[in-house]
C-alpha cells in the first residue's frame, strides 16, 4: 500500500510525514535521502526498542548509516533533565558530533526526549520521529514542541525544534495494547472539539474506522494550526491545549501514575463544564463528548484516590498561565474553539469538584 505524505510547513520549518504501513523497514531509505550525516543515535524506550528496534537499526545499517541505540525506561519518569544529561554523554562517548542526528523511536516522551536533546547537542542537530503510538502519530510527533518535566510542573524545560521527518508506520499500533490506543483517541477527540464536528460524527457513528486516513485527518488539523502559529504568539496553537490545563494537574496530583491521555479525557470533561458556563457550550453537546469518550473506553470520572485539592493546586503552574492570569480554552460549540481570559479559578475548581 502507498504511503501518504502531509507537507507540514510554517515560518523557518517544511517537513513531511509519512503515513503507511510497513514504513518502519524502508526508514534507512527515507532517512538516507534526507541526510547528510552518517552516524546517528536512535533513542527509544526498552518496550519501542524490544518491538522495533532491530528492524529499524537494520535499515539504517543497508543504507550505510552507523546507529548507537540508547535506550530509556518507559514513562514520564524518563523525562528529566539527568536524563536528558545521560543520554549526551552517551552519544558523546559513541563518537557522535554535529554531523550526527537523532531519531526517536517511540512514543510521546520518546519524542520529547529525543526531541530536547537534539535542540541542545553541539547547539542542535537533526531529528526524526518514528512514532510507533498513536498519541505520537496524530499529535506529539507534529509541531516541533520538544521538553522534559521538572518537579513544579509538566514541560517547563523545553524547546522548539522541528523534525527534520516523521514516520508513522500504521502497522505499529497492531502491538499496543487497547489500553495504549485509547491514549490517541483522546487526543483524536480533542481535535475534533477544537476544529473537525464531523470527525467527532463519524467517531460516534463508526464510520472513522481506516487508521491511515483517521491518522491523517488529524495530523492536518495539527499541521494547519502550527503552519499559522508554531511558537503560541497568535494564541491559534494554544486551543490545541483544550482540556490539558486541568488535564496536566491531574497528572502531576497523580505523581504521573495515571496515563496522559486518560488525564486530558477528564481535562476535556472538566473544560466542556467550563465552556457550558463560559462560551455557552450545550448541555446535549457536553453530552455527546462524554458519551464518545466513554465509547472509547476513556475516563470521564476522576477516580476517588486522587485528591481533587491538589490538582486545582497544581493548576496556576500550567505554563499557559500568562503573569498570573487564566488563559483557558473553552469551546462554544463543537469543532471550534478559542482561549478566553475571562475564566476564573473558581470556575476551575468547580469544574474539577464536578468530575
Amino acid at each position: 500500500m502507498k504511503s501518504e505524505i502531509i507537507d507540514i510547513l510554517g515560518n523557518g520549518f517544511r517537513y513531511q510525514a509519512l503515513v503507511g504501513p510497513g514504513l518502519m523497514a524502508k526508514a534507512g531509505e527515507l532517512i538516507r535521502e534526507r541526510v547528510g550525516g552518517l552516524h546517528c543515535a536512535i533513542i527509544a524506550d526498552q518496550n519501542s526498542a524490544r518491538l522495533f528496534g532491530v528492524r529499524v537499526r537494520n535499515s539504517l545499517i543497508e543504507q550505510s548509516l552507523q546507529p548507537v541505540m540508547i535506550m530509556i525506561s518507559p514513562g514520564e519518569n524518563s523525562k528529566s533533565l539527568r536524563e536528558v544529561e545521560r543520554i549526551c554523554d552517551e552519544m558523546i562517548a559513541a563518537g557522535l558530533d554535529r554531523t550526527s542526528f537523532i531519531i526517536g523511536l517511540g512514543g510521546g516522551v520518546v519524542g520529547d526526549v529525543s526531541g530536547f536533546v537534539s535542540s541542545i547537542f553541539h547547539r542542535g542537530i537533526p531529528h526524526v520521529q518514528i512514532a510507533t503510538t498513536l498519541l505520537a502519530m496524530i499529535d506529539s510527533a507534529i509541531g516541533g514542541k520538544t521538553g522534559v518535566n521538572l518537579k513544579s510542573g509538566k514541560n517547563l524545560i523545553g524547546a522548539f525544534h522541528h523534525p527534520m521527518l516523521v514516520i508513522a508506520d500504521v502497522a505499529a499500533l497492531d502491538s499496543l495494547p487497547s489500553q495504549e490506543l485509547r491514549q490517541g483517541y483522546a487526543e483524536i477527540i480533542k481535535h475534533g472539539i477544537i476544529r473537525d464536528a464531523e470527525m467527532l460524527r463519524d467517531l460516534r457513528d463508526g464510520k472513522a474506522t481506516n487508521r491511515t486516513q483517521l491518522i491523517c485527518r488529524n495530523i492536518a488539523i495539527k499541521a494547519q494550526i502550527v503552519s499559522i502559529d508554531d511558537r503560541e504568539i497568535s494564541g491559534d496553537r494554544a486551543l490545541l491545549n483544550f482540556g490539558h490545563t486541568i488535564g496536566h494537574a491531574i497528572e502531576r496530583a497523580a505523581d504521573f501514575a495515571v496515563a496522559h491521555g486518560d488525564c486530558v479525557s477528564l481535562g476535556m470533561v472538566a473544560a466542556c463544564h467550563v465552556s457550558m458556563k463560559r462560551a455557552g457550550l450545550s448541555a446535549e453537546e457536553r453530552d455527546e463528548v462524554v458519551g464518545l469518550l466513554q465509547k472509547f473506553n476513556l475516563p470521564t470520572r476522576l477516580p476517588d484516590e486522587i485528591p481533587r485539592h491538589q490538582i486545582v493546586d497544581a493548576i496556576p503552574r500550567d505554563k499557559k498561565f500568562e503573569g498570573g492570569e487564566i488563559r483557558f480554552v473553552v469551546a462554544p460549540k463543537l469543532g471550534t474553539a478559542h482561549v478566553s481570559r475571562e475564566v476564573t479559578m473558581g470556575d476551575l475548581r468547580e469544574a474539577v469538584e464536578q468530575l
